[in-house]
């Protein structure tokens, strides 16, 4: 008994010890977890603090240099419109009032004229896009539509293509133009001056390019001709008088000298013909069988 009480405390001083060394061992641990993820997200999330506003720079420097899409693609939208009309001045009128409220111009316009007299007028109109259905619409409605032709062609990757081109093309000619100011030989110098002029050429032409495409893609082109018709004759409900029946009878007597006229022309040679043969019968044949007739 007296040799065993020593040994108690020894076992509950090692519990408490360790015991100690656990709880040191999982607060250390959890401190150093913590300060490891930490110390990882740091970089990321400074990364991501600093690639936000360059994200932020590039979206508003596109959307400074194009206008933004609601539909996300770049659409070439044309149509073509025949229409007919009483009145070709007054209906061109109308449309250009028309392109013009809805923030477009009137581009190439021609204007002619048949024998009978009917006038054609046919009118390219540039129109924004977001305007284009509504114009569309008002043209159409102006008169009797003949025809009516639209299409809408989707260039979208073009317009990617062209406009990566032409960062790339930049970037080359100002590694071009640091190239030249480093040069110190003439030789160099000349050779860099024809690169930098034959890249600064394909430039042009891809600047040229995507003017182009921008053009198309923010404004519609709608082809408009207007023919004129003749005035229709208002119906009459009244039955046909004196008058009517004395302008049909002179109707039908012009049209029958008409062809009498046209009958006459027709027999008038072979009738000369015939007084000429006449003539030379009595003249000539008929005086010698008389002199015959004398003598016997």
């Amino acid at each position: 008994m007296h040799a065993r009480r020593p040994v108690r405390p020894v076992r509950a001083v090692a519990g408490i010890l360790l015991a100690a060394a656990l709880a040191l061992t999982g607060c250390s641990g959890a401190g150093s977890d913590s300060g490891g993820s930490s110390a990882a997200d740091g970089p990321a999330q400074s990364e991501a603090k600093g690639s936000a506003p360059g994200g932020q720079k590039d979206a508003s420097g596109a959307a400074g240099n194009r206008t933004p899409k609601l539909t996300g693609t770049d659409i070439i939208r044309t149509a073509s419109l025949t229409v007919q009309v009483r009145d070709v001045p007054k209906a061109l009128d109308e449309a250009r009032t028309t392109t013009e409220n809805a923030g477009g111009y009137v581009g190439d316009e021609t204007t002619t004229r048949d024998p009978q007299g009917h006038e054609r007028t046919r009118v390219v109109l540039r129109v924004p896009v977001e305007k284009y259905d509504e114009v569309l619409s008002a043209l159409q409605g102006s008169g009797r539509l003949v025809e009516r032709t639209s299409k809408a062609e989707d260039v979208t990757d073009q317009v990617v293509d062209v406009d990566s081109r032409v960062r790339s093309q930049r970037a080359s000619v100002a590694r071009i133009r640091e190239l030249m100011d480093r040069a110190t030989k003439l030789s160099d110098v000349v050779e860099l001056e024809g690169e930098l002029g034959s890249r600064q050429s394909d430039l042009e032409a891809l600047l040229a390019q995507q003017k182009s495409l921008q053009d198309r893609t923010s404004l519609a082109t709608i082809t408009l001709s207007l023919s004129g018709t003749p005035a229709k004759k208002a119906a009459k409900d009244d039955d046909p008088g004196f008058v009517d029946a004395l302008a049909g009878g002179w109707g039908a007597f012009v049209t029958m000298l008409r062809w009498l006229a046209v009958a006459f022309g027709a027999v008038l040679p072979f009738a000369a013909v015939a007084a000429l043969l006449a003539l030379v019968w009595l003249r000539l044949l008929r005086p010698g069988r008389r002199e015959s007739g004398e003598r016997d």
